[in-house]
Formats: C-alpha cells, structure tokens, sequence
C-alpha cells in the first residue's frame, strides 16, 4: 500500500493494467449488476440541476425509473446509488452505436451539463471506500471487465494511467503528480513491499 495524503493506495492501480474495450464489452457495466453506480455526496443533487439537459438523451425506460425512484435511491447495502430499469440497467445508460453509454456523459459532452457523470463510473476499476480519518483506494476485478485487462496487458497500461482523467477529477494535479512519482519509485524497485 502507498499513501498520498488520506488516501491509502493498493499496489494492484499500479502493477495490474486495464483499458476499457467498448468494441468487445458493449458497455455491460451500466447494465449488469445488483446495484446502481454508488454516488458520493452532492451527486444526486448535480443530476438533478442538470436532469433537463440530461433528460432529452435518457430512454423512456430510465425516464419512469427516475420518475418512479428520484435522481438516486437506496440500494440493499445503505449506499446512495443511481436508479435502476427493472433492478439490472442504470436508468441513465443510453444504447448507441450498439454500446451502452451515458445520458449524463452525453449532455456534458455536448457541453450542455456541468456535470460529467458519477465519479465510481469514471474512475472505474477502482472502488474508493471513505473511513472515518482515510480513504481506501482499491483495484475491482469484475468478470465483465476481462478484455479490458487483455487489452490493459496488451497496450502496457497499469490502471492509474488509463484513469489519469478521473483521478485528477477527484484528487487534483498535484496529487496526481505524487501518484506517478510513487509509480516510478516502485518501478526503479526504491520503494520494496513484502508479498
């Protein structure tokens, strides 16, 4: 594990590789699962002061989702997560060019909503878990995502460089910075771990 400020960091988002294939999985991560994608504070209320320029892109199925359940709901665990179609599908995954995607992705692309989309989406494989003093930052190894890390190993990218975007999302530049630096000391073999 490295630490950077409150944030504990597992060995896996630098040594393991990962790159999303879009041509291969379809996007079967905003459909498949028991939950909706977990949202951190304030997220919901993004999604709702930019669901009219979200709303245009949504199907009508994820529309009576959210009309049912709110921008956000419960799951069975406690958490704060994104409403589903029929407990499988994430209400604002879109079908397009024959792979899921995001209607709240869409709007911010399109430069229309200030909100991109929930950071668990973005920075997925990684799962960050809030304690009470720390964060936990680990890698997800979900089935789903095997040809992400065939391509991942194919292309030599370790998770932290394919989720550079996100991490500054949530972390910053200059965290960002101190990520890649404890990087190259792991790679130069200065930093030493026990397995």
């Amino acid at each position: 594990m490295i630490q950077i400020g409150d944030t504990i960091i597992s060995l896996d988002i630098f040594e393991k590789k990962f790159c999303c294939d879009l041509t291969v999985c379809k996007g079967a991560c905003c459909v498949e699962g028991d939950s909706g994608a977990p949202l951190e504070e304030g997220e919901a209320e993004q999604i709702r002061e930019n669901y009219e320029k979200i709303r245009p892109y949504m199907k009508s199925e994820g529309l009576t989702a959210v009309e049912e359940q709110g921008f956000s709901t419960i799951d069975v665990e406690g958490d704060l997560v994104t409403p589903l179609i029929g407990g499988r599908e994430c209400a604002y995954a879109i079908e397009e060019g024959g792979s899921c995607w995001c209607a709240i992705e869409k709007s911010w692309s399109r430069g229309e909503s200030s909100f991109r989309k929930p950071i668990s989406c973005h920075l997925y494989p990684i799962r960050v878990k809030q304690y009470q003093n720390y964060e936990a930052m680990n890698y997800d190894q979900w089935s789903i995502c095997a040809c992400a890390r065939l391509k991942g190993e194919q292309e030599g990218v370790p998770v932290y460089v394919f989720l550079k975007d996100a991490l500054i999302t949530k972390y910053g530049e200059e965290w960002y910075e101190q990520l890649c630096y404890a990087a190259r000391e792991i790679e130069t073999g200065k930093i030493k771990f026990r397995r």
